[in-house]
């Protein structure tokens, strides 16, 4: 039996989504016997085993992550080529492996994450929450949204600003109680500090005060790249810390947590939405950017605090 090798390759590559032979059968109305085939079809091609296989469940094998990532990503460039070519517009559909900061994680950006959904429900967002910076290429992350200036992005990727992120100081009211209420600047020195190391923030910052730059020293008792173990500190009293307003705007509002001096204290950082560099830039890939820098510029998003 000859069998279609780019057949075998969407085959394979809807076993490794779904992680089912089943599934990928009624999918594309085959058989599992034929699925099966088709994978083994790659395996013996490539003389190398793609998926381990149990009665319960399907995995890739690190050759098969590897072929996978590859393959995935030239299908769906050849589907835009052919679309192209056919002047027929391409819905996104499939995965969506995205990596982003842990304060992704708000109200509002998950709102967004919804609205995209809706409009493109055949896109299945696979989100990695963390402050590590990913190899987008050799993971198989599809994109990557980063709050850093562009010079501190990786050179060899592709990065477009999406949106300006607006990190604030905030303390709980019981803290403030203990320590007092900061009310200026210089009231700030020797406060207690969570720290996020994920942007440089120090425990000795430089502010901008109409006497002129004063610089306070803050007092670091924890910590971290994840802001959710900052913002927990913070609701519990542990310090100060700086977070994005997106993240803090429900407990400003709830009075869980206080802004403390915003018209002096504070900085903003680019959102940016950063891709390995392709001639064609796969429908859910380009869709998904295009919807965060529409909503960038949407009048809700003007007026957030």
């Amino acid at each position: 039996m000859i069998m279609d090798t780019m057949m075998s390759l969407r085959v394979f590559c809807m076993v490794a989504e779904l992680k089912s032979f089943a599934a990928t059968g009624a999918r594309l109305n085959l058989s599992p016997a034929m699925v099966s085939k088709h994978v083994m079809h790659l395996e013996n091609r490539l003389g190398n085993r793609l998926l381990n296989r149990t009665s319960r469940r399907v995995s890739l094998t690190e050759s098969g992550a590897l072929y996978f990532n590859q393959a995935r990503q030239m299908l769906e460039g050849l589907d835009e080529v052919e679309a192209a070519i056919s002047n027929v517009t391409v819905m996104p559909r499939g995965t969506l492996k995205l990596s982003a900061p842990v304060w992704a994680a708000s109200t509002y950006f998950t709102a967004i994450l919804a609205e995209y959904g809706q409009r493109y429900p055949d896109v299945c967002l696979d989100m990695h929450l963390s402050g590590r910076i990913v190899n987008l290429v050799e993971e198989g992350f599809d994109l990557a949204l980063r709050a850093s200036p562009r010079e501190r992005l990786d050179a060899g990727l592709v990065a477009r600003p999406l949106m300006s992120i607006n990190f604030c100081l905030v303390g709980s009211p019981g803290y403030l109680a203990r320590t007092g209420k900061p009310e200026k600047i210089s009231d700030l020195n020797g406060h207690a500090l969570l720290r996020y190391s994920g942007i440089q923030v120090s425990e000795g910052m430089t502010f901008e005060s109409p006497d002129g730059p004063q610089t306070v020293k803050f007092r670091t008792v924890m910590q971290s790249e994840n802001e959710t173990i900052l913002h927990l500190g913070a609701l519990e009293g542990m310090g100060l810390v700086f977070l994005p307003e997106w993240m803090v705007q429900h407990d400003t509002d709830a009075g869980r947590l206080r802004l403390l001096l915003p018209e002096a204290i504070g900085f903003t950082t680019m959102l940016h939405a950063v891709y390995p560099s392709r001639k064609y830039l796969s429908a859910k890939v380009r869709t998904f950017i295009d919807f965060l820098a529409s909503r960038a510029s949407a009048p809700d998003m003007a007026s957030m605090p």
